[in-house]
């Protein structure tokens, strides 16, 4: 199939099997917000509204609650979801391709520009973001001579996790050529965290909506942190048999006052509180003392509290060591181009998988750790490996000689297992293309795998 050679990403859309237990907007929540979003969305006003906000303050899950909802309204064109640490996801690479790719998918009338496209120029998905977009997008959607309320709403999340500051502004430049187009009602919704690359992008163009999320009114972010809080500390109080009216009202509303504006903070506390291995009473009144969680660093006070668990009631040795072994393990999962199983970790570190899979009971609240040894361990909010890469609490990791390390454990196993015809092929000379996956990964384990592709990246 031609369409192929536009190899889009998976993994990026909002409702892709990789997002599947990704969080959207309890109800009655962000309502006044996500109402403004869907009038703006079929409005003739600016063409993009710019959802920005610090770390933490929910524009995620906003992103997947605009995207389903405007699913639901079948005024959904496209999604892409940046993140950094997921291969591809992290750079704009398969970014047009990717969103060329969804929108033939639901507006057939594209096809045929598109496939003239590909057939002109095959690799046109390896060229630059500019070819790509005159050629994938802007060319094609010009031909469709639609109605002109025909509604189509592209979702872009997360773009400051792109990496290459000219790669962003190039997006932008691009997002803003596609208000050119008459034959349809186009609309980009994005959000980022306030990145002077992507400021200044938007101080070039005028014809944007912006909303900075972490200046709602307190009220507003204070009555939803608590709506979520409710609901979450609800099912703690279910799923681990604990009184009606379980933590009591002082504590929940200390809580909200402790979160707010900060989602993640609300979040993190309550996978903290209620992990299934503890008491959530003990970790409840483990928040409330720890003076960190007062501090006036937003992500100190978000992850400090956490983390202090870790050495609770150990001597001066054992907290060396688990702080010895927190480098190792915890600091090679938040600097991975892509997250890795544990038995992969296992390999890659020459660390037992038992140790690994031991090590990261305590991190739940912080890391994802799939019960499938197999299947990839991911921090569950970028935050996480920024806090840790800035702190400086004992905590703090060294990107630059973690980095080293990985890179070395990268050259260890290219070593240790690549050989001429490593996939013992019956001639030689055959395309990578033209191997079957299952041959490849008979023949390299996914840490080698990992090894042979990223290795440069940690250099």
């Amino acid at each position: 199939m031609i369409l192929e050679n536009l190899k889009p990403l998976e993994g990026a859309s909002f409702d892709s099997y990789a997002n599947q237990h990704e969080d959207f907007c309890l109800q009655n929540t962000r309502t006044d917000l996500l109402c403004q979003i869907l009038q703006w969305s079929q409005s003739e006003g600016q063409f993009i509204f710019w959802l920005n906000g610090m770390a933490g303050t929910g524009k995620s899950t906003i992103a997947r609650t605009v995207a389903r909802s405007l699913q639901k309204e079948e005024l959904l064109g496209a999604t892409f979801f940046f993140k950094r640490g997921e291969a591809d996801r992290g750079n704009a690479r398969r970014f047009i391709s990717t969103i060329t790719m969804e929108l033939v998918t639901k507006y057939r009338r594209l096809v045929p520009a598109v496939l003239d496209a590909i057939r002109i120029d095959p690799n046109i998905a390896s060229k630059s973001l500019g070819e790509q977009f005159n050629k994938l997008l802007y060319q094609p959607l010009t031909t469709l001579n639609s109605e002109k309320s025909t509604v189509i709403v592209v979702v872009i999340d997360a773009l400051d996790e792109c990496d290459g500051e000219n790669d962003i502004r190039v997006i932008l430049e691009l997002l803003f050529k596609l208000q050119e187009i008459r034959s349809v009602h186009l609309r980009v919704f994005l959000t980022s965290r306030p990145e002077l690359p992507i400021r200044l992008g938007f101080e070039k163009e005028k014809n944007h909506q912006d909303l900075i999320l972490h200046e709602l009114p307190r009220p507003v972010i204070e009555h939803d942190i608590r709506v979520f809080l409710e609901q979450k500390l609800s099912e703690i109080q279910h799923e681990h048999s604990l009184p009606k009216g379980w933590p009591g009202s002082n504590n929940r509303e200390k809580l909200v006052q402790m979160a707010v504006p900060l989602f993640i903070f609300a979040a993190t506390l309550c996978r903290f509180i209620g992990d299934k291995d503890w008491l959530p009473n003990d970790r409840l009144e483990a928040v409330l003392q720890d003076e960190a969680a007062t501090a006036a660093s937003e992500m100190d006070r978000t992850y400090i509290p956490v983390l202090n668990q870790l050495l609770a009631f150990k001597n001066r040795r054992d907290s060396k060591q688990l702080l010895q072994e927190f480098q190792e393990i915890i600091g090679v999962i938040i600097l991975l181009a892509t997250p890795l199983s544990v038995a992969a970790l296992a390999q890659l570190t020459s660390i037992r998988k038992e140790k690994i899979s031991n090590r990261l009971k305590r991190f739940h609240a912080v890391i994802h750790v799939p019960e499938d040894l197999e299947a990839p361990v991911r921090i569950q909010h970028q935050s996480f490996r920024v806090f840790l890469v800035s702190t400086e609490s004992d905590f703090h990791i060294n990107e630059q000689e973690t980095h080293a390390h990985i890179a070395s454990h990268c050259l260890r196993l290219m070593n240790d297992w690549l050989k001429h015809n490593v996939c013992d092929l019956v001639r030689y000379g055959t395309q990578r293309e033209e191997i079957e996956p299952q041959i490849i990964r008979q023949h390299l384990t996914p840490d080698v795998q990992y090894a042979c592709r990223y290795w440069v990246h940690h250099l």
